[in-house]
């Protein structure tokens, strides 16, 4: 896919200024169709497209969690594992807010605000990701050490599911 042929949104901007390689997938965006869609409009199994999701932590402080398409987020275990009280999803307007990007369309790559990231470990033991590349219907695939690099997170095992 040509340059030209692909959004350039701020994930895109923060990607090109790591140095960091990627190759922009886009697909049709479906309501509610999350991970799903895109796994199989793209052909990928849907444990190398990776959701990013918002979660609220105790009081009010957003964090980005980044997991498998087919697994969930264990909400008491990240709570355990953060040493807090509660832990569950964000509501959509503070998602947005913090992140600059519209539900459905967040990359944990170049958020409005800077955020803790955790990342599920096994992540980062797959070759290639699919990940939200800042806009709804745009993923961007790529190498999952490049993932660590532009955005250090925190290892996690949070996961429920395969």
């Amino acid at each position: 896919m040509r340059k030209d042929e692909y959004p350039i949104t701020q994930a895109v901007r923060f990607l090109r200024a790591k140095g960091i390689d990627f190759v922009p997938h886009r697909y049709p965006f479906v309501e509610h169709g999350g991970t799903r869609q895109a796994a199989t409009t793209l052909s990928v199994p849907e444990h190398r497209v990776i959701k990013t999701l918002l979660m609220d932590i105790d009081e009010r402080q957003p964090v980005i969690v980044l997991m498998h398409g087919d697994c969930e987020v264990s909400s008491k275990t990240l709570a355990r594992r953060l040493g807090v009280k509660r832990a569950g999803p964000c509501d959509v307007k503070t998602a947005q807010r913090c992140t600059g990007y519209q539900v459905g369309g967040i990359s944990p790559f170049g958020t409005r605000e800077r955020l803790r990231v955790f990342v599920e470990s096994s992540i980062l033991d797959l070759d290639r990701i699919f990940i939200n590349g800042g806009k709804r219907g745009f993923m961007v695939e790529m190498d999952p050490r490049d993932l660590e690099k532009a955005l250090e997170p925190e290892r996690v095992s949070v996961a429920i599911g395969p």
